[in-house]
């Protein structure tokens, strides 16, 4: 059963991308089995660790290491990605050389409130994710407004036309997953 590794880009409490990518889990295809890759409790990222990586890091990349794909919903700061975000990735990355992300298929999304979306933070995340060697899905762009309305009060989506949407990331997700597998097996 292909694993998918998903990774919030917030480590806000209440965040809206947590919400969202709870739902993309649930909404995965059967067969596939999703699991939450976590690096609230990662130190700044400095090139000092890379003769001794903290337990934390090496458990980080380990992670992302143990999954066939990865998926990224992340929101959008000041028009990029969240720095507790490229901290992670700044972790995953190094030393160089043993990057976590190399050859590892990666879909991404985002939610905002506002109707651009988190189009420039996943600007930012392809190219970063590029130079780390990393398959990137093309499409769908899933660029989802999130709509506090949508849901229910246990978070899950209530209104069609936005499950619609996730479900078809979710779908199109899983299946650049597969197809990267299939073709590394």
């Amino acid at each position: 059963m292909p694993r998918i590794g998903i990774i919030v880009g917030s480590i806000a409490k209440n965040s809206i991308n947590r919400t969202v990518a709870n739902n993309v889990a649930a909404l995965l295809p059967e067969g596939f089995e999703a699991e939450f890759l976590e690096f609230a409790e990662l130190p700044m990222y400095s090139y000092d660790h890379d003769a001794a990586y903290p337990e934390v890091a090496l458990a980080w990349k380990d992670a992302i290491a143990s999954v066939d794909g990865v998926i990224i919903v992340t929101p959008e700061y000041s028009r990029s990605i969240p720095g507790v975000l490229k901290n992670a990735l700044d972790w995953a990355a190094r030393p160089w050389g043993q990057g976590s992300f190399n050859g590892k298929p990666v879909a991404i999304m985002g939610a905002s409130i506002g109707a651009a979306g988190t189009a420039a933070a996943q600007q930012h995340l392809r190219a970063i994710l590029g130079h780390y060697n990393a398959p990137t899905m093309g499409q769908p762009e899933t660029f989802f407004q999130y709509n506090a309305d949508a849901f229910g009060a246990d978070g899950t989506v209530q209104d069609e036309a936005s499950a619609t949407v996730l479900r078809g990331f979710a779908e199109a997700a899983a299946a650049f997953v597969g197809a990267q597998v299939s073709v590394n097996a």
